[in-house]
Formats: structure tokens, sequence, C-alpha cells
């Protein structure tokens, strides 16, 4: 037999990698040099107002040229606990000396307590952990669509969900196929079928929609993209009535709304709902690291078995640690607590507002949609002004605006928000 030489060969030829020269490392004062880098080497997937951000605490960031602001976003509602949390921090810092990543192949001395408390928090049995919102909502759907086929007794293939008009899970191939926002969903055909689409809030839609083969309800309890919609009182309960009479699931997607942002743990629970599937995310991993899971009973969770689902970095120990602190904090109450009473402050002065420049405002706990009166700006400009008086927010579906300040911000903070906004509209205070 011959050599088959070194065991470099055995796969073909060895290559030499030559080192790449990187640009040296530079930094700036001008937000400028970094829009013009980002434009030229990022994907113009987003269009961010053109401020610059390098530091962060609690509600207040700062940006590249060292001017501050009222950060009224908090990433969408990840940063439910403010900039660089002490707490969340320290937690983080501990685990990134010890240990990052093991993958689900081996247990870790992380996942056990947090799915632990976190299911003692929602109250549901068992947990299911992932990155990212859009992959916990991914999560759902295969849940509940191999629930129906293996429980229910659905034909597999012909499963459907019922969603809602203006949803917003995320921005995989699956769920913008039953999106209705055609900007986020034109050119991604073809489309994954088993989704029917009803109106938001109609109760007596749902019920009309479902069939033989309906496995599922999914609805954000309040419809954070779409600017912060509410639905008409009584519509959870009812949805949960319906779903329940029917022999279907009820899944909550409170990726925005949950985790203390309205004021409650889970926006369901305003309405003393609890549905059969939760989907968590965002706020879950602190603003430090992506973290989301789905929550379940046992008599659902369990259609996973061994090798039906996975995800490398899902239920990793940093990511685990970090959302473990967050559980933890939110057992005390003291944070949807303060949601409420700042969000009463807030609600209070954007109420004023109304009829002078906002058409609308629908406020929950610490979270706001506001309808700019569209004859004087349109929400990006509303938004280009709040910048330049020191806030940051965003603007979504034209002339709409959402607020979502951190739940540490401070009295204080809220009231800038509100000065700017008067500024903006050109109200006297």
């Amino acid at each position: 037999m011959p050599d088959p030489g070194p065991l470099s060969y055995r796969g073909g030829m060895t290559q030499t990698v030559n080192p790449v020269t990187l640009p040296s490392d530079e930094t700036s004062t001008d937000p400028q040099w970094y829009i013009d880098l980002e434009d030229k080497h990022a994907a113009h997937n987003y269009g961010p107002l053109p401020v610059v951000l390098a530091q962060g605490e609690n509600a207040t960031v700062t940006d590249v040229a060292g001017k501050t602001y009222v950060d009224a976003l908090a990433g969408y509602s990840a940063l439910n606990f403010g900039h660089g949390n002490e707490r969340l921090i320290q937690v983080a810092q501990e685990q990134l000396a010890s240990m990052t990543l093991t993958s689900r192949a081996f247990y870790s001395d992380q996942l056990g307590p947090y799915a632990r408390d976190l299911t003692t928090l929602i109250g549901k049995d068992m947990m299911l952990p992932m990155n990212t919102g859009a992959e916990a909502v991914e999560t759902a759907i295969k849940l509940a669509r191999k629930w129906g086929a293996e429980v229910k007794g659905v034909e597999n293939g012909k499963q459907e969900i019922i969603v809602m008009e203006g949803n917003f899970h995320g921005r995989t191939s699956t769920i913008v196929s039953f999106s209705t926002d055609e900007e986020a969903r034109a050119g991604y055909g073809p489309y994954t079928a088993g989704f029917t689409i009803v109106e938001y809030g109609n109760a007596q839609a749902i019920r009309d929609a479902i069939t033989e083969n309906t496995v599922a309800v999914l609805l954000e309890p309040i419809q954070g993209e779409g600017g912060v919609v509410i639905p008409p009182e009584g519509f959870l309960a009812e949805v949960r009535e319906i779903t329940r009479e029917q022999n279907i699931l009820m899944m909550a997607d409170e990726i925005q709304s949950g985790l203390g942002r309205t004021g409650t743990t889970l926006a369901c629970h305003y309405e003393g709902v609890d549905a059969d599937v939760y989907t968590l995310g965002k706020a879950l991993g602190g603003g430090i690291v992506p973290v989301s899971a789905v929550l379940a009973d046992e008599d659902v969770m369990k259609v996973f078995t061994k090798g039906t689902h996975g995800s490398t970095f899902g239920g990793n120990p940093l990511a685990n640690a970090v959302a473990h602190e967050v559980v933890k904090m939110l057992a005390s109450g003291e944070f949807q607590n303060a949601a409420q009473e700042r969000g009463k402050q807030l609600a209070e002065g954007l109420e004023a507002l109304v009829g002078e420049g906002l058409v609308a405002v629908r406020v929950r706990g610490l979270w706001a949609g506001l309808d700019i009166d569209t004859s004087l700006m349109t929400g990006r400009e509303a938004c280009e002004k709040l910048m330049a008086e020191g806030v940051l927010a965003k603007d979504t579906h034209g002339s709409t605006i959402r607020l979502a300040p951190p739940l540490t911000a401070t009295e204080a903070d809220i009231e800038e928000i509100l000065r700017a906004l008067r500024a903006v509209l050109g109200v006297d205070a």
C-alpha cells in the first residue's frame, strides 16, 4: 500500500493563506465619518437617524461628538432596564470570565436554574431557549404545526395558523409570508403557505376563519411595529375563549410588549389572560446579548423531542446568566410598577397635546404610539426634530412615532421627552 503522504494532503492540495492588511484603527468626533463608513460597507436595510452613539447610561445616550440625548426607544424595548444596568453588567462580566458557550450537546450550570425561574415567572411548565425574537416565533410556528399534527390530529402539511393584519413577528422568509406590510414582504416570494390573515381586534373574524385544519391563533397583545396599537377591551379574553372552545393554541408574541413594558409582566396579564404559548425576547437579554424563549405547558412542549429542533447558541451560559438576572429583577415587581408610574406621567402629558399637533395617542404602561397631524410633518420629520431637541425616538407607518424609554427612566427623563415634543409641535409649556 503506498504511503498516503502528509495528513494535510489527504483532502487536497494545501493552500498558503496570506495575511490581509486591514485599515488602521481610527476614531473621530465627526458623526459623518462613521455614517459614511456604514453607508459604504453595510447593507442599506435600515434608514437610521443621523446620530452616531458611543455611550449609554440608564435612559441617556451620548454621541461621538459629546452631545447627550434621552433614549425614548430603548432598543425597541430590548433595553427595558436601561443602558449599562449595573446588575446585568456584573452578571455578564462574571459569566464571561467562566464560560460563554457549551452548545446543548452538554448540560451547563446556567440553563436549569434560569429555566426554572423563567417558567415560574411566566406560569408555564417548560421553556425552549433561542436567540432572537424571529427565531422564537419560527419555533412557535413549528411547535403549533407539530402539536396540530401529533396531538390534534390534523394531516401533516394541512395545518393552518390564523394571524393578524398589521402584525410584526420578525423578518424571516416564513414570517414575512404572512405580513401585510408590503415593504417587508415585496420581492421575497415564493411565500410560505398555511396562514390565514384576519382583522386585528376582531374576535368574530377569528371565529369565522377557523377550519378543521386550524391549529393556532398567533397575535401580538399590542402591535408594537404597527404603532402601539391596542386592541379593543376584551379582545384577548374572547380570543382565549374561542381557542379553548375550538381546541387550538393561543400564541402570544410578547417579544416587545412583555417583561414589564406595559406595567404588567406580560401584556396579556392586563386582561387576566393566559395564552397557551408565549414568545419572549428583546428585554430578556437586558440589551447585552440576544436572548429569546418559547414557553408552554408540558402537554404542548412535549412534541419537541430529541433532534426535532435546536440551536447552537440557544441556551448558551452567557445568555442564560443575563436572562436569569432579568427574571430575578422582574420577580420583584419593581420595574412593572415603575412602568405604571412613569407611564401615567407620560400619558397625561401626551393627552394634553391631542389637538395641539397630535391626532391621537395610545399608551399602555411606558409605551406610547403618537399620530402626528400629517399637515404639520411626517413621523420621520418629527423624529429628526426631536433629535435636535435631545430626544431619540422612531417613526413607523408615515405619521406615527413610538415612545418606549427604559423602565428605569426618571420623572425628569419623561418630562424632557414631553418638553421636546411640545417644542417640536410648537406648543408652549
